[in-house]
């Protein structure tokens, strides 16, 4: 059964039609903070926290004992399985499988995170306490990104959303790095060997070639739940998952992980995505002055957001062109490029997540830090646009 014709896939394409395809996406997670915002600044503000925050009366899972925990911790492994899949995809059959295609956006990624860290630690890293900080702003927001590049249409080249999208992609797998290697608490040994036998179960599957979605959902789920428990961030286990799904095309063109994929992309996309932003990008605006702002929790993460992520990515993009290290995009203007390199400075949904993760006992930081998020995706997210729409070639 090929995707267009298995019941998920005509589900996901469904989807995609309705909400208006990235462009789509892109709005929806624009509205979802705004509604958040609000909520937060409303009457209703203890009725949002007491959803998210509050202690449920009963869980099948005793760590996870409010909604918040489980959409960061649960539905969020199943939006880190669709960035897997997507990543293998890619690397075994996309622009990330030739070294000519990925040597420019590899390197434009690799400075793209390192030059916002290295600005949120000049501005941070000295307050005590901010250090673990250092990786929010280093992260960009796939579907924000491509959401807004998606408003400008035709006027821009295709080979921009291509680099945009790739440039994201690796930038998505520095991330579950970053993730598993600095935000990971005290590990818990047991739990990790039986992790990692269930991981070697799910490679055991893809070599006998079963191509059939069960045994990987199934293993997948006990996965998961040992890496919970294990100290490791329970979203690495859906990388790794995902890393196991067979790729090897049938006679018709087709397999598991395109299935996969071609199912649950809308449904992370429009459904878990947006969820997680509205859980998590509620500020309480009371209260907060230019003062608060220049504090060097939020003050870092934006400039690192909208001036590091420019700076590294262009900067990159310049060098290797002025050097021959590889070619520009097919097409693109400086101009475009630039607005590009804005756009990767939209952290949301990733940078959110990290905030979390950094500060996981400290409810003020997170704050502060979403606070950071907000303001320098948001310029971000402007300024990309607006350079992009006045350079922009007529349609």
């Amino acid at each position: 059964m090929t995707r267009q014709h298995h019941p998920l896939g005509r589900l996901a394409a469904r989807i995609a039609r309705t909400f208006g395809g990235e462009a789509g996406a892109g709005i929806l997670l624009i509205a979802v903070a705004l509604a958040a915002i609000l909520a937060a600044n409303s009457p209703l503000a203890h009725a949002y926290h007491q959803l998210f925050h509050g202690t449920l009366p009963w869980s099948p899972i005793a760590k996870l004992n409010t909604l918040h925990l489980w959409i960061n911790d649960a539905l969020m492994a199943l939006f880190f399985f669709v960035v897997g899949l997507e990543i293998k995809r890619e690397v075994l059959d996309g622009e990330l499988s030739r070294p000519d295609r990925r040597r420019l956006p590899v390197m434009a990624a690799a400075a793209g995170m390192a030059v916002p860290a290295l600005i949120y630690i000049a501005i941070a890293g000295g307050t005590a306490g901010l250090s673990r900080g250092w990786a929010i702003p280093a992260a960009t927001d796939i579907a924000f990104a491509l959401g807004v590049l998606a408003l400008i249409g035709k006027r821009a080249p295709a080979s921009l959303r291509l680099f945009l999208l790739t440039v994201a992609i690796v930038d998505d797998l520095g991330a579950v790095a970053i993730i598993a290697l600095f935000y990971t608490s005290t590990l818990k040994l047991g739990w990790l060997a039986f992790a990692a036998a269930l991981l070697a179960g799910l490679a055991a599957l893809n070599r006998m070639g079963i191509t059939r979605a069960w045994p990987y959902v199934l293993l997948g789920g006990v996965l998961w739940f040992a890496v919970l428990h294990s100290g490791v961030h329970a979203t690495v286990a859906g990388v790794l998952a995902a890393l196991t799904v067979p790729m090897k095309l049938d006679r018709g063109g087709d397999s598991l992980l395109l299935r996969m994929e071609h199912a649950m992309a809308p449904l992370s996309a429009y459904l878990i995505v947006p969820l997680f932003g509205f859980a998590n990008a509620g500020v309480a605006l009371g209260g907060i002055s230019l003062a608060a702002i220049a504090s060097p929790l939020p003050l870092g993460i934006a400039l690192g957001l909208f001036l590091g992520k420019q700076a590294g990515i262009l900067g990159t993009i310049w060098a290797a062109h002025r050097l021959r290290l590889a070619q520009l995009p097919s097409s693109a203007t400086w101009p475009q490029l630039w607005g590009m390199a804005l756009l990767c400075g939209i952290g949301f949904t990733m940078s959110l997540f990290i905030a979390q993760l950094g500060f996981p006992t400290s409810p003020e930081l997170v704050e502060e830090a979403k606070l950071g998020v907000l303001l320098g995706s948001l310029a971000s997210a402007l300024g990309g646009y607006l350079v992009l729409r006045f350079s922009a070639r007529p349609a």
